[in-house]
């Protein structure tokens, strides 16, 4: 009998995941709006396909007065947007509509400024598609999956909503609004096929790597993964796999797909779920900037052939007008970046580990907060107000509750996301309540108001009431003593 050169033996066989950008669409078919030339009955063909373009009168008389609610009128009018941003795996893939990547675009037209927020694939939740009422449990990539594959997940029709063309896209938008509290405007889709072709239409993008990416576990296109029996970190046959050195060159689609999809990077900076956000939104803004050059307007009717069959959106084409507009305003400083991960709102459970909130044979990501309150509650201030970043107020975090140990860390890495600058983290005694302790005698009052509002804590100045951490004395900047109050918030039992 042939003895296993791995103790733990080969990994589980899985489907092959594909990691996809979607945003670029949503700069493609802007770019053929704007693109006169090429022939009124083509773009019409192209936006009737994918976007819900019927009459074109409507269109003429929509850009003279959006209506109400509309995407041109909010922007028009300082509201914020929200658009669902889908990857799915298409034609060459084994599960052709699981959504493995999944982004937040939101837009604040008042400060001009976009937020991307990267939602992983494995996070675990319920998802109500059925008019029996019966919810599926499911990772969250499947909730585009099931309108497109009813059969395969429940008995029974559909709810009215998630039928026909965009049935799909709207369940999506219905499961991640319920766990972002946001409301979306419309959703956009691509799978991974139009991503490479286009990619490479657009003659390649320009990527920023901060650190060296090697990956010999890479999906291959055969339902299953290179080095299949050689469990990830092990060492793999010299040569194998894919291979990206740091620094700034160019990529073709091929590779561009590669760096978003890797999930079993050597470097453990890489193949973290933070690390594959990351990587998607640099390549989603690579393309933003390659798509809106000069040199890509000549592109577009073959960018169209490409995306025609492989795109899916609600967008009307006035949406996509005002949105291509308004994004080339937008500096690139002005884009932020926020992943949801477990090193803030989320915990991994490995096969077999206990407290799972999924199946114990599978790999799943759980919500700390099953009530989603705390999501909602960051969600909903992802923009952080201009005045309270210009302050630059250090804070320190320091964690009086019993149980959450880490509590400290999950939510420096929230405030740093957003763009707060923490300055420390630390373990205090025990208090029930919070409190922001202001070490600055009221340098940065917009901050301390800010925090307040999401941590509901009280304010005391220096040196006022038991609690106050000896390290945050010499700071000169805010402390939040985190108490269990807040806790029980963070778990969603508050």
């Amino acid at each position: 009998m042939a003895t296993s050169l791995y103790p733990a033996g080969p990994p589980p066989r899985r489907r092959t995941w594909r990691k996809v950008m979607a945003g670029f669409g949503l700069v493609v078919i802007g770019l053929a709006v704007l693109i006169g030339g090429y022939g009124t009955a083509r773009v019409l063909d192209f936006l009737h396909s994918v976007a819900n373009l019927n009459n074109p009168v409507d269109v003429i008389r929509n850009q003279v007065a959006p209506p109400p609610g509309s995407i041109a009128y909010k922007l028009q009018h300082g509201q914020q947007v929200n658009i669902l941003a889908l990857g799915y795996g298409g034609s060459e893939n084994d599960a052709p509509y699981l959504t493995d990547t999944i982004m937040v675009v939101s837009i604040d037209p008042a400060s001009k400024r976009v937020m991307e927020i990267s939602l992983p694939r494995d996070t675990w939740v319920r998802i109500n598609a059925y008019q029996s009422g019966v919810a599926n449990q499911e990772k969250i990539n499947a909730a585009f999956e099931i309108p497109n594959m009813p059969k395969a997940f429940g008995i029974g029709p559909l709810y009215p909503q998630y039928q026909g063309k965009d049935g799909p896209g709207h369940l999506a938008e219905d499961t991640v609004g319920r766990l972002t509290g946001i409301q979306f405007d419309r959703y956009v889709a691509v799978d991974f096929k139009a991503f490479r072709d286009a990619v490479d239409t657009l003659g390649g993008i320009t990527v920023h790597m901060d650190a060296p990416l090697d990956d010999c576990h890479y999906p291959d296109y055969h339902d299953g993964y290179l080095n299949h029996g050689v469990p990830p970190g092990y060492p793999c046959p010299p040569g194998s796999g894919i291979h990206f050195p740091a620094g700034t060159y160019t990529v073709n689609g091929e590779q561009a797909l590669e760096i978003a999809r890797s999930r079993h990077a050597s470097e453990p900076e890489q193949a973290s779920d933070f690390a594959r956000a990351k990587r998607q939104q640099m390549i989603l803004a690579a393309i933003r900037q390659k798509a809106m050059s000069i040199d890509a307007l000549p592109k577009v009717p073959t960018l169209m052939d490409q995306l025609q069959g492989e795109f899916q959106t609600d967008l009307t084409l006035n949406d996509i007008t005002a949105l291509y507009n308004f994004m080339r305003s937008v500096p690139n400083g002005s884009i932020g970046h926020f992943a949801i991960t477990d090193s803030n709102l989320l915990v991994s459970f490995g096969p077999g580990s206990a407290g799972s909130c999924g199946p114990s044979d599978q790999y799943v990501l759980c919500s700390e907060d099953p009530t989603y309150q705390m999501w909602h509650a960051i969600f909903s201030r992802v923009f952080v107000p201009t005045q309270v970043l210009g302050e630059r107020a250090p804070v320190e975090l320091v964690n009086a509750t019993y149980s959450l140990s880490d509590l400290q860390d999950r939510t420096a890495d929230v405030l740093r996301q957003l763009g707060l600058q923490v300055a420390g983290t630390a373990r205090g005694q025990h208090s029930d309540r919070t409190v922001i302790y202001d070490e600055s005698g009221g340098k940065y009052p917009q901050t301390v108001a800010w925090l307040q509002g999401l941590f509901g804590a009280e304010v005391a100045p220096a040196g006022q009431g038991a609690g106050e951490p000896a390290a945050g004395a010499a700071s000169g900047g805010l402390v939040v003593v985190m108490g269990s109050d807040f806790g029980r918030h963070w778990l969603g039992i508050g």
